[in-house]
């Protein structure tokens, strides 16, 4: 695993050519040090060449860790994240005995100047402020100078961790500032306070980070996708970087449960952690690369945010497999990683979401939505094996989405119940629409939940949802008229799939797979289209009267 660690990373660099690095460094010295991407590709060059790679880019990289090192302590450039990385760096290249001494001790004397609150954008004076996760990324960088004996800044680093502890639900996720707490911005503290620990952090908040993050990852199995996915919801979701940082979440528990002598548990852990860094293994194989999961060209940003631009977020990939792979114990075995034995589960109300896996297949559930970014309903179906996106990943936004789409007037969509208002259907995928979670099910090979849908017409629907080795089964009941959304997926930016729609059957045919779906009502052709981070469907749904069936099921073209 180390080795694919450190192959990877160098994949995800090789998305840089040479001339775009040269560019890229003009640009920064013409403008100064605004943000991190560029000091974490600069470590990330470093790193690869401590091991052996990207030798050509040595004298290049010695111009871009003499210019980082010594903007950083003058500047506020996001160092919150930077200080850590080019530590990880310094200490590489260092161990690797590939530079001179006195180059590197440079660098240290420059990083051992910073003064906090002077360096870092965001950092809390005491105990009480309201701050996130830069807070929490500040603490880790200080802790990181603490280690390297550049700093004694342990007074400044609780204070950060004291405001960051405010922040964690009953599952011990981390909430994000809303009620819409994203999912990577859970994940994402976790795997910090896993480096905080992993780097041998003893203060008066280590027995509460530990516990805490402990209970959390015992979670993140239940909610990893049975493709190795992390879970939709919110900003910066379907990236190259969500899955690394995953595996480092995944490497750490791997390590504890090792160290207690739970062998099994430990080994699941390391099944999960390579289960997710074969996703990001399969989009590092496509050509060209781009940083996040469709094909459309990096120039058209399509499914970013204004923050998330390949320059910053291509190399972020990297750097979390870096992490990954500074945690990983190659001693410890996998074992076959469990897709079939039933799992439902309900988050906390402020991630608003229900999971369910059984028989190789699995679903996301989000009961209310941030419009901007997703839609309630079943917002991901997937199975293992299978591309992620023939089905579903993420639900599409409609509204003013906060992320780019190629369409003016974005449409929300997901598979959800809906009704008949006049001439016009609605579906449960807004706001406007309540949803209760009735029930949670496992058992014989299944797992469900039941779901009551309140309309603001004030009509009622009821919905179970199954999922098992024979994919996902959507039961609804209603009075009248009922339907059930059925997204297709159509485009990924570069492939169309076909789509064959019948009386009762509906086809999407992508990759060497077919996503069928087959209903006891009729296949309606609703006529708009929808978008989402993975690309464009078009809008189909199953309706009936009173009681609606519709199965849900991905199978092999072959089949």
């Amino acid at each position: 695993m180390k080795k694919r660690y450190i192959d990877l990373m160098e994949k995800a660099l090789s998305a840089y050519s040479r001339a775009h690095i040269e560019r890229y460094f003009n640009d920064v010295k013409r403008d100064g040090l605004t943000e991190h991407g560029f000091p974490r590709l600069t470590s990330n060059i470093g790193i690869l060449i401590s091991h052996g790679r990207r030798i050509d880019l040595l004298s290049l990289f010695l111009e871009m860790m003499d210019f980082c090192c010594t903007q950083i302590p003058r500047v506020k450039a996001a160092n919150d994240f930077s200080v850590r990385e080019i530590l990880n760096c310094i200490e590489a290249v260092e161990h690797a005995k590939i530079l001179d001494a006195a180059r590197v001790d440079a660098w240290k004397r420059e990083i051992a100047s910073i003064e906090p609150y002077s360096c870092y954008t965001k950092i809390a004076g005491d105990e009480d402020e309201v701050i996130f996760n830069w807070a929490l990324f500040t603490a880790v960088s200080e802790y990181r100078r603490n280690v390297a004996g550049l700093a004694d800044t342990a007074g400044v680093i609780d204070i950060q961790l004291a405001t960051q502890l405010k922040h964690l639900d009953e599952n011990g996720m981390y909430r994000d500032g809303t009620h819409h707490a994203p999912v990577v911005y859970d994940h994402v503290p976790r795997g910090l306070f896993a480096i905080l620990l992993r780097l041998g952090y003893q203060g008066k908040y280590r027995e509460r980070i530990d516990d805490t993050i402990q209970k959390a990852a015992l979670l993140s199995l239940k909610m990893q996708s049975v493709t190795g996915e992390l879970p939709f919801g919110g900003r910066s979701n379907q990236f190259l970087h969500n899955e690394p940082w995953l595996a480092l979440i995944f490497e750490y528990e791997a390590t504890r449960y090792k160290k207690t002598g739970d062998l099994a548990l430990a080994g699941r852990f390391k099944a999960a952690a390579a289960r997710a860094v074969d996703v990001t293994e399969y989009w590092l194989s496509k050509s060209p690369i781009y940083h996040i999961k469709n094909r459309y060209p990096t120039k058209s940003k399509f499914g970013c945010e204004e923050y998330a631009y390949f320059d910053k977020y291509m190399i972020t990939a990297a750097s979390f497999l870096h992490e990954a792979y500074l945690t990983c114990d190659e001693t410890i075995a996998a074992t076959e990683l469990d897709v079939t034995t039933p799992v439902a589960w309900q988050t906390s109300e402020y991630f608003h979401a229900v999971y369910l896996r059984a028989g190789g297949y699995s679903a996301q559930i989000d009961t209310a939505a941030d419009p901007h970014y997703d839609a309630s309903g079943v917002g991901r179906v997937h199975r293992a094996g299978a591309p992620s996106a023939i089905c579903m990943s993420v639900p599409c936004p409609g509204g003013k989405p906060n992320y780019v789409l190629e369409t003016p007037t974005p449409r929300a969509l997901s598979f959800c119940a809906g009704v008949k208002t006049g001439d016009e259907w609605c579906f449960a995928t807004g706001t406007d629409t309540i949803y209760e979670v009735v029930a949670l099910s496992q058992d014989d090979g299944r797992a469900g939940s039941e779901l009551c849908c309140r309309f603001a017409d004030g009509k009622n629907v009821k919905s179970a949802i199954t999922v098992s080795e024979n994919g996902v089964l959507a039961e609804v009941f209603g009075n009248g008229e009922i339907a059930f959304s059925l997204p297709a997926f159509a485009f990924d930016g570069e492939t169309n799939t076909e789509i064959v729609a019948g009386a009762h059957t509906l086809e999407i045919h992508y990759g060497g797979w077919v996503c069928r779906y087959e209903t006891d009502g009729e296949i309606t052709d609703l006529g708009f289209t929808a978008e989402n981070r993975n690309g464009r469907y078009r809008a189909f749904a199953a309706t009936g009267k009173n009681v609606l069936r519709v199965q849900i099921r991905i199978l092999p073209a072959t089949l």
